[in-house]
């Protein structure tokens, strides 16, 4: 029963100290709610229109891709350090595998044409 109470210790302090700095910024900031401060801004343009467009999912797959991309640079970057040293023929395969996956995967999205930026 000790571990539970060194867990709900733990969480108690971590709600006082949240509660203490929301405190002391309320206490410390200055604050002057100017209707000017309340008006919606993005990135130094003043909104224009409704604030309603349609945006492209072409973005969103290029995010995915990235995504995708950096795991398997995760992975690969610590089997490559440690494959002369430790790791045998299996997991050469196994890399193989995966690369083999990842490169059709890539040749997948590349047919259906969703690399292209126009």
């Amino acid at each position: 029963m000790r571990e539970y109470l060194v867990v709900a210790a733990v969480v108690l302090a971590g709600v006082a100290l949240v509660a203490a700095a929301m405190g002391a910024r309320r206490l410390l900031a200055p604050a002057d709610p100017h209707p000017a401060k309340l008006t919606t801004y993005e990135s130094g343009v003043d909104p224009v229109g409704t604030g309603w467009e349609q945006g492209s999912v072409r973005y969103l797959v290029y995010t995915l891709l990235y995504v995708i991309f950096a795991v398997d640079a995760v992975y690969l970057y610590p089997w490559a350090l440690v494959l002369r040293t430790e790791l045998g023929l299996a997991s050469l395969v196994e890399m193989a595998i995966f690369l083999g996956v990842l490169v059709v995967a890539l040749l997948h999205v590349w047919r259906r044409g969703l690399l292209r930026w126009w």
